[in-house]
């Protein structure tokens, strides 16, 4: 018997492999995918305080606390 795998028999193991931590580990996804949309939100936030202006700190801290 041949111990060498061909490359369309590795790419179903892997797939397979790959579904059942999936299904098993359905946090790690739920992880991964809001790390993402955390990543795309701030980005967006970051672009469009780009283009606005400027503020002093104290005032976003005064803002925060619940102060202005």
């Amino acid at each position: 018997m041949d111990p060498a795998i061909n490359q369309e028999q590795l790419k179903n193991v892997i797939k397979t492999a790959l579904v059942e931590v999936l299904e098993e580990r359905q946090d790690l996804l739920h992880d991964v995918i809001e790390d993402a949309l955390e990543d795309v939100a701030f980005a967006r936030a970051i672009e469009e305080g780009e283009s606005t202006e400027l503020v002093q700190r104290e005032e976003i801290f005064k803002l925060l606390e619940g102060k202005a």
